[in-house]
């Protein structure tokens, strides 16, 4: 079950439920517990005045769009360069201003391994720069 997908009723039996969201825990978190606490961590360093629920709903949420746009683009580069060049088309989803940040996340995210090591706050900021420089002026 994609994070936008939730349903106030639902017919599906408890088993289909659990198992729908067990197959979304893995794929939010591949390396299970370890990687979820990791990532909450660093979401809160980042993001310090916030809450879990407000900074790991956006950041799965980018996850997701990050991965859509992945396949249809064909490589990393060309996703990065339309999730910060055509950021309007997805303010809807995740506000323009945070969206780099969530970008820089993902990114760190998916580079990790087992041992769920997550770059610093300040590394994610640095990331952040790097990517807002290839914003084009169009």
């Amino acid at each position: 079950m994609a994070l936008g997908e939730f349903q106030i009723f639902s017919w599906k039996s408890k088993a289909t439920q659990q198992k729908e969201q067990e197959t979304y825990e893995k794929w939010a978190f591949p390396y299970g517990e370890k990687q979820r606490n990791a990532l909450q961590t660093l979401l809160l360093e980042v993001y310090p005045k916030e809450s879990i629920p407000t900074t790991l709903i956006p950041f799965l949420t980018c996850k997701e769009l990050y991965g859509e746009i992945l396949i249809k683009a064909g490589s990393r580069d060309s996703a990065v360069d339309v999730m910060i060049n055509r950021q309007k088309k997805y303010k809807q989803i995740i506000k323009k201003k945070t969206m780099t940040t969530y970008l820089a996340l993902v990114l760190a995210d998916a580079d990790i391994d087992e041992q769920c090591e997550y770059p610093s706050a300040e590394e994610i900021r640095t990331r952040v720069q790097e990517l807002e420089g290839l914003r084009r002026d169009d």
